[in-house]
């Protein structure tokens, strides 16, 4: 029951029976390390090379303390983030460590489609969980997760699912069902309407 990328805990996360552990693509983390490296590896290479003769690397020396200390803590955040799924509720530890536990009896329905990746063909999975009062309560997105974990949540809550067949734009997406959108992606329709 664990998707291609994720790994299995039982009990871990809220001690309600046999769960599910789900992680996010480990690959995500993997490609933001070899771009900050490649980016501040040279940098500070040049910044070293230009303040070690005049005497000012201890001021280049805090700054590399500080960018490393700030990569930890995203490492750290990212290594914690993680979906924890039983047949009595889904909970869900995000980046920023929030966790939100919500029992099955709450949700209503999952909704399932697939959306166009900006100016591209190309479609990522999406699936979102919502509530008896249509409100969003969990969002699942291709980038983060796979289509195996959320095959996986799908199948331990046993809530309906409802999947919509034909792939959307995110335009579409937030002309058609705006509930389903964060705040931000919402303003996309009103960013690209027409002016008369």
């Amino acid at each position: 029951m664990v998707s291609d990328n994720n790994a299995s805990d039982s009990g871990s996360g809220s001690g309600s029976g046999s769960e599910t552990k789900l992680r996010p693509h480990g690959h995500l983390f993997r490609q933001s390390t070899f771009a900050l490296l490649a980016f501040f590896v040279p940098l500070f290479a040049v910044l070293y090379w230009l303040s070690i003769p005049i005497g000012s690397w201890p001021a280049v020396l805090v700054a590399q303390i500080v960018v490393t200390l700030l990569f930890l803590i995203a490492l750290v955040a990212f290594l914690r983030t993680a979906i924890w799924v039983s047949h009595s509720q889904i909970v869900e530890r995000g980046y920023f460590g929030r966790v939100a536990r919500t029992p099955v009896s709450e949700i209503d329905r999952i909704v399932v489609l697939e959306l166009y990746r900006s100016d591209a063909l190309d479609t990522t999975p999406q699936l979102f969980i919502l509530r008896k009062d249509g409100s969003l309560l969990l969002r699942m997105r291709g980038q983060f997760w796979s289509r195996a974990a959320m095959d996986t949540v799908a199948r331990e809550l046993g809530a309906p699912v409802v999947p919509l067949p034909e792939p959307m734009t995110l335009r579409d997406l937030s002309i058609e069902r705006p509930e389903l959108l964060y705040w931000f992606e919402r303003r996309i329709r009103d960013r690209r309407r027409p002016r008369r």
